[in-house]
């Protein structure tokens, strides 16, 4: 059976928020000194890196899963993911009871493959890159009657939009908030909720400079694909757009900024240093943004979305040495 892929609205995020409150806690929004000071503004970090499993996309997980019907959980579900989204797919199968398989790329993250493995998952390695799992998921769902989830699916857009819904009720008056985008369910949630609500508040989306491909989309207004995605930040690394955030993106996000590798690795320095918080490269991604808009955000009040905090040992002493 396909999913509909409809828009979600507000409504369905105020709906997505009483079910994932009986499981998971709101995370802290904090007011960065450091970073008020260095980019001019008041600048607040949502810390989405302290969810259970270190990234934002458990609250997508647990929303959409939830939903499933008795006859989709008995059948089990694959998705494909580079890290954070199957961790929040295989946390909510083990919440749920519901049989989780994530087709993984070769080379993925060994840290969030190690965690989606320990929360219950079976996993399957396949492929260079996201998009090469994410085809060959559809064929196992189509070849052995799992559910496919797909990486933006309304309920998962409007789980993750419960984030942003956060941030308003603690800052209401927030001028602009950044959000990274991958497969574009945080940046698709975040410009729901804050359009919805306050049309004046700007939603910038952030993509890293070797995974342009909703940013070229964004631009030239047609969905388009990459050749490759080889930044490290694996949260961002995908070659293709698609259809629904594509849709939301385009009539609701203000604008779309591309940050380099070496704004990532010195905005995670910097969080790590100066804001005390662990940051992944997806998850610093706004942090670089901001570093780049600093005389845009001037005098304002901005929001951060640390979307995740998952990053290897490895990558981390890689960044550090430089």
């Amino acid at each position: 059976m396909s999913v509909q892929l409809v828009e979600p609205t507000l409504h369905d995020v105020l709906k997505a928020e009483k079910v994932i409150s009986s499981y998971l806690h709101p995370t802290p929004l904090v007011e960065s000194r450091a970073l008020s000071k260095e980019l001019n503004c008041r600048a607040y970090l949502k810390l989405e890196n302290l969810q259970p499993i270190g990234a934002f996309k458990v609250r997508g997980g647990i929303n959409l899963v939830s939903s499933l019907t008795g006859e989709e959980r008995e059948r089990g579900v694959v998705t494909a993911s580079t890290g954070n989204h199957g961790q929040s797919i295989a946390y909510a199968g083990r919440a749920f009871k519901v049989k989780t398989v994530i087709l993984v790329p070769e080379g993925a993250n060994p840290y969030k493959v190690e965690a989606i493995r320990d929360l219950g998952a079976e996993i399957i390695f396949h492929g260079k890159d996201f998009d090469d799992a994410r085809l060959k998921a559809e064929e196992m769902s189509i070849d052995e009657g799992y559910r496919y989830i797909h990486p933006a699916e309304p309920l998962l857009i409007a789980g993750v939009a419960t984030a942003t819904l956060e941030v308003l009720r603690e800052v209401p008056d927030v001028d602009v908030i950044f959000v990274p985008i991958g497969s574009g369910s945080g940046a698709c949630g975040a410009s729901i909720v804050a359009k919805t609500i306050n049309p004046d508040i700007k939603v910038v989306g952030v993509q890293a400079e070797k995974a342009p491909a909703v940013y070229l989309s964004w631009k030239n207004r047609r969905l388009m694909t990459t050749e490759s995605a080889e930044t490290f930040a694996d949260g961002l690394a995908a070659r293709v757009a698609f259809e629904l955030p594509f849709k939301i993106l385009r009539r609701l996000i203000d604008d779309i900024v591309l940050v380099s590798e070496e704004e990532l690795r010195k905005a995670i320095i910097y969080l790590l240093f100066k804001a005390h918080q662990v940051a992944e490269g997806a998850g610093a991604a706004s942090t670089a943004a901001a570093f780049k808009l600093k005389e845009d955000i001037a005098g304002k009040k901005v929001a951060l979305m640390l979307t995740g905090g998952n990053i290897s040992i490895e990558t981390l002493q890689k960044i550090l040495a430089c």
